[in-house]
């Protein structure tokens, strides 16, 4: 990954300055080694007219995977294969940002012993990243850089293959900044905003993340437009801790608005007043969605087909009416993660007896998972191929054949009101598909039809009156009188 700082000058004010403000000398190639690569920094041209540095990451996968331990793609990806393959060597992220900090540090600060009147007044700076991946399009680019001063915000979407445009724009694209600021005040922003747009970190969020967001926001971003977007990314949507960086910028602007020093605000806040609530994840909706329909179904022996990193089947465990309860995943990885995050290898005797996670994949039948109360496929039907599904739905309803079988999607008609979703877009890149909630129940009801079961339908999160809830669940019942439509007819056939 790479990115360009340049400027220009004068003989009277070479641009070459810039090497003093970054502490870098212009007429050395420097290395610098990174957790999870080496960092490069050169200058491709370098004269009193016009001077640029460039900082190159490169990034070791392998590294990458045994140190990655946060919730990002680096960290946590969700194949064996996409561990080591995956655009983080090339596209500007948390690693170029961390490394950004590492390498300009004293800049980022915007000390400069040598030059303290350059490093604190405004250069003519030009700033490329060619690789930007932007959750949220070149609108959201803009929407975040416009705003911080700059005269020029130039957004190119980069091809998915220059010589087969039919394809379209990939979710990268190039960004060019041109303007009149401070060093360390453009530093600042690019290692904030960089991680943002690509709304991931390669490391795990703590709540140190929250001081160094507001030190590196200092002078921009209380005032920020999308400063309820920027904290919540750049703090990987972690509820507390956004809600207290959105707190303290929130006095920073009331100070500053007013004249006051912070501490007088804040000594005006009575904390004791502050009665907002928490806002419910929708993956917690779920669960308690799921839960819920299979208390009321009255079972005991359940199935998580495609449990995923076992986060229903550790909320199953916590009920001891669910006697048995068995997670299938095509992923042995995300089995591991499972494993360790049920703790099976400390898990007591009786306990352990309760749950076994089982590779499997979902198109194929085993006759190992018929006879259960209950399954539960939850978002699990949106990744696999369309011509696939009446293969999943064999082995389910017409081999396993539970007594219930929850099934949980996204509602498509509600992504316009994610407000990063670009239009045309499906929430997650390994979706291939998302349904209304009128396909959704059409696929559902001949489902229900041919495999005798009926179907009722259930909203999971806010249900909006324009576009319905976020997901949707059908709760599939086994009729009294078992039996497929393909069976019936063969019966039929075989008593006349």
């Amino acid at each position: 990954m790479f990115l360009t700082i340049g400027t220009t000058g004068t003989h009277e004010r070479p641009a070459t300055d810039l090497g003093f403000l970054l502490h870098k000398h212009p007429d050395k190639a420097q290395a610098f080694s990174t957790s999870h690569g080496s960092a490069h920094v050169f200058y491709p041209e370098a004269s009193a007219e016009r001077c640029t540095a460039a900082l190159l990451l490169e990034v070791d996968p392998v590294a990458l995977v045994r140190r990655g331990k946060g919730k990002g793609r680096g960290g946590a990806p969700d194949a064996a294969l996409a561990q080591y393959v995956n655009d983080r060597p090339y596209a500007a992220s948390s690693l170029l940002s961390v490394a950004l900090a590492a390498v300009f540090k004293s800049a980022l600060g915007g000390v400069c012993r040598a030059m303290p009147e350059r490093a604190a007044s405004p250069l003519p700076l030009r700033i490329e990243v060619p690789a930007l991946p932007a959750r949220g399009g070149a609108e959201l680019v803009r929407k975040l850089f416009a705003p911080l001063g700059w005269s020029r915000v130039e957004v190119t979407a980069v091809p998915l293959d220059e010589e087969f445009p039919a394809w379209g724009d990939s979710r990268y694209v190039r960004l060019v900044l041109e303007g009149e600021l401070r060093l360390a005040d453009a530093l600042r922003q690019l290692y904030v905003l960089l991680p943002v747009l690509d709304d991931a970190k390669h490391y795990w969020v703590a709540p140190d993340e929250v001081d160094k967001l507001l030190r590196a926001g200092e002078g921009w971003l209380a005032d920020h437009p999308e400063r309820p977007l920027i904290t919540r990314r750049y703090l990987s949507h972690r509820w507390g801790l956004t809600r207290q960086a959105d707190q303290a910028l929130e006095l920073v602007r009331l100070a500053e608005s007013d004249d006051l020093d912070v501490g007088c605000v804040d000594n005006a806040v009575d904390e004791s007043t502050d009665t907002e609530e928490k806002p419910v994840p929708l993956a917690e909706h779920r669960r308690t969605a799921i839960l819920d329909a299979l208390r009321a179904a009255g079972a005991s022996r359940v199935l998580d087909l495609g449990c995923g990193q076992g986060q229903l089947v550790q909320a199953l465990l916590k009920d001891v009416r669910f006697t048995e309860i068995v997670g299938v995943d095509v992923s042995m990885r995300a089995l591991t993660i499972a494993s360790r995050r049920l703790k099976l290898d400390r898990m007591g005797e009786r306990q352990a007896g309760r749950v076994t996670l089982r590779q499997g994949s979902l198109t194929y039948t085993d006759k190992r998972l018929a006879g259960y109360d209950a399954a539960v496929l939850s978002e699990v039907v949106e990744h696999l191929d369309l011509p696939r599904l009446p293969a999943l739905e064999y082995a389910v309803f017409g081999a396993a054949r539970p007594g219930t079988v929850l099934v949980t999607t996204p509602n498509v008609e509600y992504n316009v009101r994610w407000e990063t979703l670009p239009a045309g877009h499906v929430r997650h890149g390994d979706h291939r598909f998302e349904w209304t909630r009128a396909e959704f129940r059409d696929w559902a009801g001949q489902v229900a039809e041919r495999h005798g079961y009926t179907v009722r339908y259930e909203p999971v999160g806010p249900d909006d009156p324009e576009v319905g809830p976020p997901t949707q669940m059908a709760v599939f019942t086994r009729t009294a009188e078992s039996g497929t439509t393909t069976e019936k007819k063969a019966k039929e056939a075989e008593a006349a």
